[in-house]
């Protein structure tokens, strides 16, 4: 076996394994489970659940800096160390505190994944990167499906409960980190560990990568094109993540009655599935998006918005499940097309520094979106289906501001064709 392959399959399986969590689909239940945390819905999404939005977004700044100086396994170990820190809490702590400090934690893992996504680049040449890509991703969404798939079947045949689901959650995350502490180390790096700095000393090192970053930074968002992507990246990432992490409180609500079966796990799958297939779907679609591009993001962004505020309003819950869905793959159809659009247009060495910083801004606008939405006191403390009203306008303007490029995109080429004739 080739040794890129043996890398490739070695940091895969240690993304099955990190995923593998049949609880994540019911942890809002089992936070407000009165068995267990008994907790009130108002604590979860206004005390606890923001605290993990805030934690991320501190911690992505710091991690996204020392990755490439750890060179990565470091960040990759952390990553499992702090899951199982998160999940072991979870099981065998009760107050709201101690639950507090849990997010913070719970920041660390989803910062730390970074390091996960950027390692086999490090690690393996050029010509493979679409191969160990594509086997990375293959691994995280068997993760999920499995985890959904797992999670639903157990709780519907009574065969665990909410809080039981956190053992194999911990468990999976534990061998995941033992799993990690035999992945090979890398020997060099993009920016503090380049082949042509091992003579040099560390302050040099550190004033040549942050000198390269620059350039890196300069020369991508620099491009309008890269610019109008990633804006819509940031922006959409933004309206994903935050609907990810509020869906169970407003299916909470929209079901209403604690007898009533829940398929949370069973729609995470779902989505899991079929956000592979239109991702592989938009990998083969041949179109021109430099003409396409803002038409597609409008179009794609309304969708979503109008989707929202369905999903707000609704008092069927299989109606909500689809509404999530039908969301969440729009959202998996275009954010693969936008990195691919992105990658495109810049160096090959710069995909972590702009997609890091894409990631950063995004969790800039949802810690905003949060604080005015989500939090009391600064904010507006709104229930679940106010909030998704909300997310629903938020789309409805990502949609308008997309609609505004294009027309000045027009403007401007309209103008150009002008100048060009009166010279010729």
């Amino acid at each position: 076996m080739n040794d890129w392959l043996k890398v490739s399959l070695s940091l895969s399986v240690f993304g099955f394994l990190k995923e593998l969590r049949p609880s994540e689909p019911f942890i809002y239940e089992f936070l407000i489970d009165e068995r267990w945390r008994n907790l009130t819905e108002e604590q979860v999404n206004q005390e606890v659940f923001p605290i993990g939005t805030y934690s991320y977004l501190a911690h992505l700044i710091l991690i996204f800096l020392i990755t490439d100086l750890c060179r990565y396994k470091p960040l990759i170990i952390l990553l499992g160390a702090s899951g199982i820190v998160v999940w072991s809490m979870l099981l065998w702590t009760e107050s709201l505190v101690e639950l507090q400090i849990l997010e913070i934690f719970y920041g660390t893992f989803c910062a730390t994944e970074v390091a996960y996504y950027t390692y086999i680049y490090a690690k393996v040449d050029t010509e493979y990167f679409q191969q160990v890509t594509s086997h990375t991703r293959a691994a995280i969404l068997a993760g999920r499906a499995l985890s959904g798939i797992l999670g639903q079947l157990l709780i519907s045949l009574n065969v665990m409960n909410y809080r039981e689901l956190n053992y194999i959650t911990l468990s999976a995350l534990i061998l995941a980190t033992v799993w990690s502490l035999f992945l090979p180390s890398v020997k060099k790096s993009i920016y503090f560990h380049r082949e042509e700095n091992y003579s040099h000393s560390c302050c040099t090192k550190i004033n040549n990568a942050f000198v390269l970053m620059g350039t890196h930074f300069t020369n991508s968002f620099s491009n309008k094109y890269i610019l109008k992507w990633s804006l819509w990246f940031s922006l959409s990432m933004c309206g994903f993540i935050q609907v990810y992490t509020y869906i169970q409180p407003l299916w909470t609500v929209t079901v209403d009655d604690p007898n009533e079966s829940i398929y949370n796990g069973a729609v995470e799958a779902v989505l899991t599935v079929l956000g592979f297939m239109v991702a592989l779907l938009a990998g083969v679609l041949k179109v021109d998006w430099k003409t396409m591009g803002e038409l597609t993001l409008t179009i794609c962004s309304l969708l979503q918005g109008f989707i929202l505020l369905l999903a707000s309003r609704t008092q069927y819950i299989i109606l909500s499940y689809i509404c999530y869905i039908i969301f969440g793959g729009i959202f998996h159809f275009m954010i693969t097309i936008t990195s691919s659009e992105i990658a495109r247009n810049i160096k090959d060495e710069s995909y972590g520094l702009v997609f890091g910083i894409n990631t950063f801004v995004a969790l800039c606008f949802q810690s905003i979106l949060t604080a005015v939405v989500v939090r009391g006191g600064i904010g507006f403390a709104l229930a679940p289906r106010g909030q998704y009203f909300v997310y629903g306008c938020f789309h409805i303007v990502i949609a308008i501001i997309f609609i505004v490029i294009g027309f000045l995109s027009w403007l401007f080429d309209k103008r150009d064709y002008r100048k060009a004739s009166i010279v010729i």
